[in-house]
């Protein structure tokens, strides 16, 4: 499973770890939200808490979008928005202030644009965006499900699960088919409807889930940290589930 990936990272080998291999991540390019109006993009800790768990276990991470160059966090994610609400997010802030990880974030290479041979899993990061973005985007189920059926770790947390309830393999079926898996619940999109005063998503991950059939959507108790593991697919809930699935996926990489 392993691919021999030579190129390694100066920021990974700072940390006096061996390189273990490589992780694509991709998160959504910015984009306006047609229910608020607001411009939204990827949530910043499911994408910092994710990378500060696959640095440790020393894997190299690079990171896609949609649309490539450069992706902006929701206001709301970001520990220095004034509204407070992700305050307590130190791991986010620390990385905010590295300059190469705000060049990572300024130059992400296009989804359209990237060999899967070149990495050992892949992990979708959640936000707003991917409910636009992620949404019937075929580049991204035909990426995604070539991870999958590579038999590589293929994970995707909170809104970033919306591509499940599309993406198939190349046999046409589902890849949750059969599947244990989670995303964002309707007690967190009531929660975050009632916080705002609206409706904030176009449509909610567990209804839809919800009408498939022959798959099994669990949430667990809302923003708790729940992961799911079913073979070499791994959800997260949402934004307190990323390290959580991060390390399912350092686990089943160093089996």
């Amino acid at each position: 499973m392993k691919t021999q990936v030579k190129e390694t990272s100066s920021y990974v080998h700072s940390h006096g770890m061996p390189f273990r291999g490589k992780i694509l991540m991709v998160a959504s390019s910015p984009t306006v939200s047609k229910q608020t109006g607001w411009p939204i993009g990827f949530w910043a800790a499911e994408l910092t808490h994710p990378l500060h768990v696959f640095q440790e276990a020393g894997y190299e991470v690079e990171l896609a979008s949609t649309e490539g160059g450069k992706i902006v966090m929701d206001g709301y994610s970001n520990p220095t928005d004034e509204s407070g609400y992700s305050a307590h997010d130190v791991i986010s802030l620390g990385y905010m202030q590295q300059e190469w990880f705000n060049q990572m974030l300024d130059n992400t290479k296009k989804l359209t644009d990237v060999n899967a041979n070149d990495y050992d899993a892949i992990f979708l990061v959640g936000g707003q965006g991917p409910m636009y973005t992620f949404k019937g985007n075929e580049d991204l189920q035909k990426l995604f499900a070539n991870f999958y059926e590579s038999g590589k770790p293929s994970a995707a947390v909170c809104h970033s699960a919306t591509l499940l309830l599309e993406a198939k393999k190349s046999n046409g079926e589902l890849i949750v088919k059969n599947k244990t898996w989670t995303g964002f619940a309707n007690a967190e999109e009531e929660y975050a409807d009632k916080a705002v005063g609206m409706k904030i998503q176009p449509y909610r991950i567990e209804d839809e889930a919800n009408k498939l059939s022959n798959t099994n959507f669990k949430v667990a108790a809302p923003f708790s940290s729940y992961a799911i593991t079913d073979g070499n697919l791994i959800t997260g809930q949402q934004q307190n589930s990323g390290a959580a699935a991060a390390k399912m996926v350092v686990e089943l990489l160093n089996k």
